[in-house]
């Protein structure tokens, strides 16, 4: 999948995006989390957790908005939304504590 959407990128971005945007992962690892632990609880937190995170996550993309202005390369770029990613996951645990 990583691969097909790294592909069809150079072509249509958009829809690179969308498919790279489901959350196919989460699905499948809900449904799996449910048949190994049979706890609907424990599956309804893990719910909740990736519902709470999936809006979270996106300050990575917030560097790439203004990459044009900035003039800083990709890679300072991916680095300054990987250090928001992990100041979002404090946040995320955070709030999941308050819950």
């Amino acid at each position: 999948m990583i691969a097909f959407c790294s592909w069809i990128s150079g072509k249509r971005p958009e829809l690179a995006g969308f498919i790279t945007a489901l959350p196919l992962v989460s699905i499948i690892a809900l449904a799996f989390s449910y048949i190994q632990h049979n706890d609907m609880g424990t599956t309804t937190q893990y719910a909740r957790s990736i519902l709470l995170a999936v809006p979270i996550s996106y300050v990575f993309f917030i560097p790439f908005f203004f990459t044009k202005t900035s003039g800083l390369g990709f890679w300072l770029t991916w680095s300054i939304g990987l250090g928001l990613l992990i100041c979002a996951y404090f946040v995320h645990q955070w709030i999941m504590k308050q819950m």
